[in-house]
Parts: structure tokens; sequence; C-alpha cells
């Protein structure tokens, strides 16, 4: 194919262009070109779409078979580039976010679940999920029956700029006692960059559109599968600790920011690890084995460093005076771990 990504350099877009390039598609990238190149062999076009006129000027008269946009700001930005390739490019698949439904997310919600009121000309990007709604009605105004909507939820693997599974990869790369979050048998649901890319790549490829929830089965690994590898993988000798929801949450602990990736297995963010996937699954998206992921992350972060906090929402993690008292308390409690 010949193909046209909007960024490219980080994240979801880095590895759609090495996805790409590996297939042995044509690739243009369009960014700032504030960053390094993804790849080798990518003709690199810059602009900032959020200046009105640049995208225009940088993309000419170019026609493209698809093009991949994984912009997470202002829908007014998508407005533009959908309307400016609508009559240049066969294809557009955008990278949304099961973010785009409304709060609090169903257990099982499939892709019909109630959306946030967004518009495809708005310019704000306050509210992540009506960003991310409304760029996907400005796709679907200009791409009506040719746009993919992989609406990925917890996107992990190499790149991950958000820095999700890298905090626990340092955290257990330390070594010590480390709180880990139970139960050990919380189901997890996540999509590996790698086969987000891959994924949209063959639906581009053959044509295939709507809206997915673009993320594993719930239950593709579990909480204590993923730490025991990580801690495997870095080698660091942590002693892991055990502790139950009702402690964390009775120590103000934040699930998702402060201990990344863990979600409490009852009340309302239970679904964000429980959607329903037998669209994408059906449509051929597949998902590696999470020992793939956290060794490719963990091989990431050692050559190139960890993430510079670039996201929007990038992650801080647990404190480590916090984890100290709590670990303290619960060796005086110890009904407070579980198993």
């Amino acid at each position: 194919m010949d193909l046209l990504v909007l960024g490219g350099t980080h994240h979801v877009g880095r590895n759609l262009v090495e996805a790409a390039v590996a297939r042995g598609d044509s690739v243009t990238t369009v960014n700032r070109g504030t960053a390094p190149s993804a790849a080798p062999g990518v003709t690199e076009l810059h602009a900032d779409r959020t200046r009105p006129g640049e995208l225009a000027a940088a993309l000419g008269a170019r026609t493209w078979d698809a093009v991949l946009d994984t912009w997470s700001g202002a829908p007014r930005v998508v407005d533009e580039s959908a309307g400016l390739l609508a009559e240049r490019a066969g294809h557009y698949g955008y990278v949304s976010s099961r973010s785009v439904h409304r709060w609090p997310l169903p257990s099982g919600a499939a892709e019909d679940a109630a959306v946030v009121d967004a518009r495809a000309d708005d310019d704000s990007d306050a509210d992540y999920a009506v960003a991310k709604r409304g760029s996907e009605l400005a796709v679907l105004e200009h791409f009506p029956d040719r746009s993919l909507l992989a609406r990925a939820g917890l996107i992990l693997g190499p790149y991950e700029i958000v820095g999700r599974l890298p905090w626990w990869l340092g955290r257990l790369d330390r070594g010590g006692r480390v709180l880990a979050p139970g139960p050990r048998n919380r189901p997890l649901q996540y999509i590996d960059g790698r086969d987000l890319a891959e994924w949209m790549l063959r639906c581009a490829e053959t044509g295939t559109t709507g809206a997915f929830n673009a993320v594993s089965r719930p239950g593709h690994t579990t909480m204590g599968e993923l730490l025991d590898t990580a801690a495997e993988v870095v080698d660091g000798s942590p002693e892991l600790v055990w502790v139950s929801p009702e402690r964390i949450e009775a120590e103000g602990i934040a699930p998702w920011t402060e201990l990344p990736i863990w979600l409490p297995p009852t009340g309302e963010m239970a679904g964000l690890h429980n959607g329903n996937v037998d669209s994408a699954l059906a449509a051929g998206l597949t998902n590696r084995p999470v020992a793939a992921t956290v060794t490719a992350t963990w091989a990431w972060l050692k050559q190139e460093g960890w993430p510079t906090g670039r996201a929007r929402r990038a992650v801080q993690g647990l404190a480590g005076e916090v984890e100290v008292r709590v670990l303290s308390s619960v060796v005086a409690s110890p009904s407070d771990i579980t198993s």
C-alpha cells in the first residue's frame, strides 16, 4: 500500500510506521519534525496540524491508498485532515479509545454502548473522551463508509510513552518488597501497540470498516502473571506483596494512576478490563502473549531510556513513602494480604 501516517514518531504511530515498512508498504509521515524519524526509508513531511493550512501545504496534491491517524487532541484537527483527504485516500483508520463511551462503562460493553456527546468541529481537547468522540465524528463525516475506528483500551508494549508498564518494570528492577495490587488472578484486558498497528494495517488493506473495541479478550493475562513475568524479566529480585483491593481503597491509593494498569475487580471502574471484543476478534485482531509484550518493553527501555512524559496523561505511579507505609502496616495486619 501507499500509506500516509499522521504522526508516526512515538507510541502507536511509531509501531504503525515500523510495521508498515516491514510489510513493504510505501510510507509517508506527517508530523512537526521535533522527534527522530521512526524508521529508515520513510518519506517525512512536516506540519503542525494545529495551525490552519500547514497540513494542506505539506500534503500537496499527493494521493494515498490509506491514511492512519493517531491524533488525541482537538477534533477540529481531524476534521481538517479528513476533509483534505476525503477524495485522496481510500481508507481512514483512526486510533480512537474506549473512553468515548459514557461513564461508567458497563461490564461487557460492546461497540453499541452509549457514547459521550461531541462535535467534529470542537476546538478544545480539555475532555479526552469528548475529544476522541468528536474526532470519530469528523472521520465519519468525510469517510462515512471507508473508515476504521479502532477504540483501543489500555495500550502496552514498546514505545508506550504513557508509562504504565514502564513504571512497573522500573519499580520491580529496584527490587525489595513491592506492593502488588490484588487479587493475583485479577483479569486484565489490553492491547500491545504492535498488535494494534498490524491489525489496523490489515484492515486498511482489506477495506475493513466500522467501530471496534480494539483490545484483547478479558483475562488475556492476569495481574499476577503480568507482575510475575515482569519480575523475571528485570531480574531485580523483587518480593511481591499482594495487598487486597479493600486495603488499597482504605489507604486512598488511586487505581490506574498510582497503581498503573490495575483496577479493582468491583465498582464503576471494573468494566475497563471487561469489554466485549467479539467484533474485533472476528475481524482478525490477534494478541501476542504477555511475556512477549513485557520482554520487548524492557528491551526498549534499556536501549532508549524511560519515557519523558510526552503523553497528556503520563503516569506518575505510587510514591515510595506511601508504599513503605502501607507495606509496614500490612505486616501488622495480615488479613489485608491477598492471594
